[in-house]
């Protein structure tokens, strides 16, 4: 039972840290202090405390097997972790006007948005992914309710994102930026910059296979 509470209580945590900072009153109180960058780095950094804090959580509740592995399970999460790490990689610190994560957001070119006319909130479209395939993965219960309410979590959040966006820039500046950007979709050979960072995404990815037993405590699906 205490393992449950124990859960419970980080779970609750996770929203408190996740909802109470970004508050505008809180945050405009945190930002005065820290400056917008160091409250952004600090934000993040407790973001990753929490998010391992919840995992260790998660393994500390009593196993509840809902389901086995399928046998479809194991390609579709390699596969798809794969394509979780090329986004990062490719869109981590991009100039991006619409969500967290870019940098130099006054340098975006809506005419070459490269993967932001495709997503505008590519590090939380990578958060759902990476937590969808992580429910697949685990079948207990208490792994499927972190997984599955993250994942809801990263699929929720860009839509608080638009309507904070929408009130920072302005409805119609907002909406013309996101028409602009959307227009100019079409394929284009990789710059040599973006095929660095797709090398990168791989390069992640195999540091995640091989740092996941040692640091998560359990071995990937192979």
């Amino acid at each position: 039972m205490s393992g449950w509470l124990t859960f419970a209580g980080v779970f609750v945590l996770f929203f408190a840290t996740h909802s109470i900072p970004v508050r505008p009153p809180v945050k405009k109180h945190l930002v005065k202090h820290l400056g917008a960058k160091g409250f952004t780095r600090a934000y993040s950094a407790l973001s990753l405390l929490i998010l391992a804090l919840l995992i260790w959580a998660a393994q500390q509740a009593p196993f509840v097997l809902l389901w086995a592995e399928a046998p479809w399970h194991r390609p579709v999460i390699w596969l798809g972790m794969l394509v979780a790490c090329l986004i990062l990689t490719v869109s981590i610190g991009q100039p991006n006007p619409f969500s967290f994560g870019g940098r130099n957001n006054d340098a975006f070119n809506p005419l070459d948005a490269g993967i932001i006319g495709y997503l505008r909130h590519p590090l939380l479209n990578v958060l759902a992914l990476w937590a969808l395939l992580h429910v697949f993965a685990n079948g207990d219960l208490a792994h499927v309710l972190l997984f599955a309410t993250l994942a809801l979590f990263a699929l929720a959040g860009p839509r608080v994102i638009d309507a904070r966006k929408k009130r920072d820039l302005g409805a119609d500046a907002w909406l013309a930026l996101v028409s602009e950007t959307r227009s100019q979709r079409r394929f284009q050979v990789p710059s040599r910059g973006t095929m660095l960072r797709l090398c990168a995404g791989v390069i992640v990815y195999v540091v995640l296979v091989y740092l996941h037993p040692i640091v998560i405590g359990a071995p990937v699906l192979l």
